[in-house]
């Protein structure tokens, strides 16, 4: 028979080493040998065998006395070591890293987050407005309170992972193990389900959830309201619900960013003489004078009337673009008179320049 070697021996650590110390020679050597690092080496498989028995037992104090007092005789004679310990060790230690888990219970997790779709207005979004929307939403059961148990019931543990949440397997030295599907790994079953829920513990329900948007938003624009989305698992917090704007367009403005741009028509002999003439504005039409001359395509600038911008105190601007209406079909008395200027502009030496008379002059033939 081989002779085993000395427990402290095997992890490198003192008599005297405490349980943190012993933890963390453990470690290093299982990170080491760990079999999935040392595929084919049964050297590597033997070291971590003797490693996993070391600390199997240094690190149970009842374990440990005995060997101190004893020696490895001593655990021969009260039952020795028993596999079924070392899948807590390899989860406590190491978690997700090899794939194991000491335990199944259930954690808390955040809800899942939602998103609602909003159309609004485009004078809503220029200047802010509130709206209410009806968002279904999961929440904790009412009538269990969450727990999934028909009130005054109560979970229990699962029988075939005795509330471990993991089941296990023995390949020679190697515990594998594997979420248990009894109980899905949450260790603990639902004697009897609640008639409301059905043993999920939540509850599908429409809430009216009021939407302030600020002035200025445009479509794409995604608010989010904090703890307003499906209700958390095992306690955790509630998710969080998007709002995802949608802006209609408008009749008469085109927005481009914080500015709008708007059509304003007139006819020719406006043009050519000036006038006066109405601009829309989001408040109100306002009265700008139109300059002699002024040829098809020109802007007028209104500043300050655009939309209120998200991240400053500034409004853009507003940008009128006039078009001059040619007249498709002319009354005898005003062909007369245009022909009368036409034969004036044919004198005159700026009719040939490509200017606003001669753009006229050739529109109207």
């Amino acid at each position: 028979m081989v002779q085993k070697r000395d427990y402290y021996e095997v992890l490198g650590v003192s008599r005297g080493a405490n349980a943190d110390e012993c933890k963390r020679a453990y470690r290093k050597l299982a990170m080491k040998y760990h079999p999935d690092r040392n595929p084919d080496s049964s050297t590597a498989e033997e070291r971590f065998k003797e490693a996993s028995e070391a600390y199997g037992v240094l690190s149970d104090p009842e374990k440990r006395s005995l060997y101190d007092q004893y020696g490895h005789e001593g655990l021969s004679r009260n039952g020795g070591i028993n596999v079924d310990d070392f899948p807590d060790i390899f989860g406590d230690l190491f978690g997700d890293l090899f794939g194991t888990r000491s335990r199944g219970r259930s954690r808390a997790r955040s809800g899942e987050d939602l998103q609602y779709q909003l159309e609004i207005d485009f004078e809503d979004a220029v200047f802010g407005c509130s709206k209410e929307i009806q968002v279904p939403r999961t929440e904790s059961c009412e009538r269990c309170d969450g727990s999934g148990c028909e009130p005054g019931s109560r979970r229990v543990r699962c029988g075939t992972c005795q509330g471990r949440g993991q089941v296990y397997s023995q390949q020679g030295f190697f515990t594998m193990s594997r979420t248990c599907a009894r109980c899905s790994g949450t260790g603990q079953m639902i004697q009897q389900p609640c008639h409301s829920c059905r043993g999920n513990g939540l509850q599908q329900v429409q809430r009216t959830r009021k939407v302030d948007i600020p002035a200025g938003v445009d479509t794409g624009i995604r608010m989010r309201l904090s703890g307003e989305g499906n209700a958390g698992i095992n306690g955790g917090p509630r998710g969080d619900l998007y709002v995802l704007l949608s802006v209609r367009e408008h009749s008469v403005f085109r927005r481009e960013d914080a500015d709008l741009h708007c059509d304003v028509q007139i006819n020719v002999a406006q043009a050519a003489l000036g006038s006066k003439v109405s601009v829309p504005t989001l408040e109100g039409d306002e009265v700008h004078t139109i300059k002699p001359g002024t040829q098809s395509g020109a802007r007028l600038l209104l500043r300050g009337k655009g939309v209120p911008r998200l991240r400053g105190s500034r409004r853009g601007d507003l940008y009128a673009h006039v078009e001059v209406e040619i007249p498709r079909k002319l009354s005898p008395e005003q062909r007369k008179l245009f022909e009368q200027l036409e034969h004036q502009l044919e004198t005159d030496a700026g009719a040939t320049d490509g200017g606003f008379f001669g753009k006229l002059r050739d529109g109207l033939r």
